[in-house]
């Protein structure tokens, strides 16, 4: 997406690593609550968009939580931001599932039945959580179907008002 629209990108992630100087997992153990791990990222995202001249004009990927508690908070002091909400079904999201351990290198997991069974229920769990939170984003566009990433983005920036194709509304 951000290719596309000639915008530099940033992976909220990768950026809470380098903010922070720990893989996410290890930060994550660090707090005794998930809420108190949901502040360090959005303290990450803050001074991602900010304190850094270069995240102008960008293309940010958040988790699904981005738009809930604390992130949200910092999403919205952005008066220009434009929230793009993906969506797909279970299976497919599976399929693009990376593992990771403890330190954020990626691990070769061959998934049994049963673990697909788990994912996939876990994965429908996370869809109906986080699906209250698709109201706060200015376009929400379903990529079931499309065949790679640039396929998605491509139907991403088919949705995209004309507004905000233009340099001046980023």
């Amino acid at each position: 997406m951000a290719d596309l629209l000639a915008r530099r990108f940033y992976d909220l992630d990768a950026e809470v690593q380098r903010h922070f100087g720990t893989p996410i997992e290890r930060l994550q153990q660090s707090h005794p609550t998930l809420d108190g791990y949901r502040r360090d990222v959005a303290q990450a995202l803050q001074h991602l968009l900010l304190s850094r001249a270069e995240s102008r004009n960008c293309v940010i990927a958040l988790p699904p939580s981005g738009l809930m508690g604390p992130c949200w908070k910092v999403v919205r002091k952005i008066e220009d931001a434009f929230v793009v909400v993906l969506i797909d079904i279970p299976g497919n999201i599976l399929e693009r599932i990376t593992f990771y351990d403890i330190d954020s290198r990626p691990v070769t997991r061959i998934l049994s039945d049963d673990d697909r069974l788990y994912y996939l229920q876990e994965i429908r769990k996370d869809i109906r959580y986080f699906k209250r939170s698709w109201r706060k984003a200015d376009l929400v566009v379903d990529i079931a179907g499309c065949s790679d990433a640039q396929d998605a983005a491509g139907r991403v920036l088919a949705a995209l008002p004309r507004h905000v194709l233009t340099e001046s509304a980023w």
